[in-house]
């Protein structure tokens, strides 16, 4: 059997994500197992934003 692979996102992120994105209802009465793929693609697609918005706001190291 495969193993089972330990998630990048915390629940809080994921949760922050699903509310912002109009699903978290769904995740609350389902489960993530209940979520559209597009809903789970539309997720990890803001989360590379967000990640991208704090690498560039960083202040360069010297």
């Amino acid at each position: 059997m495969g193993r089972r692979r330990r998630g990048v996102m915390s629940e809080q992120f994921k949760d922050e994500l699903a509310k912002d994105l109009g699903f978290y209802d769904t995740v609350q009465r389902e489960g993530w197992a209940g979520i559209r793929a597009k809903d789970a693609g539309n997720m990890v697609k803001r989360a590379i934003q967000l990640a991208e918005q704090q690498l560039a706001n960083r202040t360069p190291r010297r």
